[in-house]
């Protein structure tokens, strides 16, 4: 391992483990690819932008032709799979994106990386695969019960990866994540939006009663757990990395006003989003036993995001405008407005 594309990794997730990388492995040579939709930013690049070991290129993984470019150009030898397409709403208005991000364009990255000759690939995927998780953990030898386009397309690339390493005996390993939170995410997700909304004094649309349960992630311990299965995990298996710290919306809603010294006024509850799960959580035991373990609790982590964010306007005002906005109305103008009726 000498020479590692990571895809997608201008985004949240991403460019958090791009960043980790180049400062922790100074003799791996780290090569972003990623095609700056809405949610790839430069700007999560910039503490690593003059590393001697850094480089970005944008490009689309349905790309063949590009993503063959960078693996001759930069010799690569190793691949982690963050782009993706992400948030559960966007994928209920429209699914395109998400069926050609997620499941041909890991189609043809596979293709692509075989053809190459490419040593290892990591797929980074998510719980959600998995469904609504009434009681108990998911293992990662439970099947898949996507209840949404975003989670079912993620399930489809899992099992195009699966395939791979069956058929061709690719050298494929798979991280499933839990809720992931933490600085640079980008504010259409439940912390960053809510933040920003409550720094604004603007309402806080909670979905329903707020009562489902997810299982929280900082983004540290995330990056950590995909480093711990792309050097110790075992080809062709799944990875859970989670939390194992399980709140429910409504208490993180005022948790982090109380953080914000913010009313819990803000909170409006609103019709709920369509097949919402109500309740994920997952066992890790799996990735434990490679020496994996998380190193922050939601209490600490959650003061620290609130702290950048509160600290990061610079960062975020520019995000929310523009086509944002009009995601915004599209998602919550109508919601809002019957929430009000």
């Amino acid at each position: 391992m000498k020479n590692i594309l990571v895809t997608g990794a201008a985004g949240f997730i991403g460019s958090a483990f791009a960043r980790y990388m180049v400062k922790n492995y100074p003799h791996y040579n780290i090569v972003v690819y990623d095609k700056l939709t809405y949610a790839g930013n430069l700007e999560n690049l910039l503490p690593i932008s003059d590393e001697p070991n850094y480089r970005f290129v944008q490009g689309d993984i349905a790309d063949r032709n590009a993503v063959q470019r960078s693996f001759d150009e930069f010799q690569i030898d190793t691949v982690v799979n963050f782009a993706a397409e992400s948030h559960v709403d966007r994928s209920i208005l429209q699914a395109d994106a998400f069926i050609h991000t997620d499941v041909v364009g890991v189609y043809i990255l596979l293709d692509t990386a075989k053809a190459h000759g490419i040593e290892r690939i990591l797929h980074v995927s998510t719980d959600e695969v998995y469904g609504d998780i009434h009681s108990g953990f998911s293992v990662e030898t439970d099947g898949f019960a996507p209840n949404s386009p975003y989670a079912a397309s993620k399930a489809g690339g899992e099992m195009m990866v699966r395939a791979y390493h069956i058929t061709h005996g690719m050298n494929t390993v798979i991280t499933r994540g839990s809720n992931t939170y933490g600085p640079y995410q980008y504010p259409e997700k439940l912390l960053p939006f809510f933040i920003t909304e409550a720094i604004d004094e603007r309402k806080l649309p909670v979905y329903g009663d707020g009562r489902q349960v997810r299982d929280w992630l900082f983004v540290e311990d995330h990056v950590t757990g995909i480093d711990t299965a792309l050097h110790h995990g075992k080809a062709g298996e799944a990875y859970n990395i989670a939390g194992e710290d399980l709140h429910e919306n409504i208490e993180v809603t005022h948790r982090l006003l109380s953080l914000l010294g913010k009313s819990k006024d803000l909170i409006k509850h609103v019709p709920d989003r369509e097949g919402h799960d109500r309740r994920y959580a997952m066992n890790c035991d799996k990735l434990r036993g490679l020496g994996w373990k998380q190193q922050f609790n939601f209490t600490d982590g959650l003061e620290a995001t609130v702290n950048w964010y509160q600290n990061n306007l610079w960062w975020w005002r520019k995000i929310k405008t523009g086509d944002y906005l009009e995601y915004y109305r599209q998602q919550y103008a109508a919601r809002l407005a019957a929430a009000e009726e």
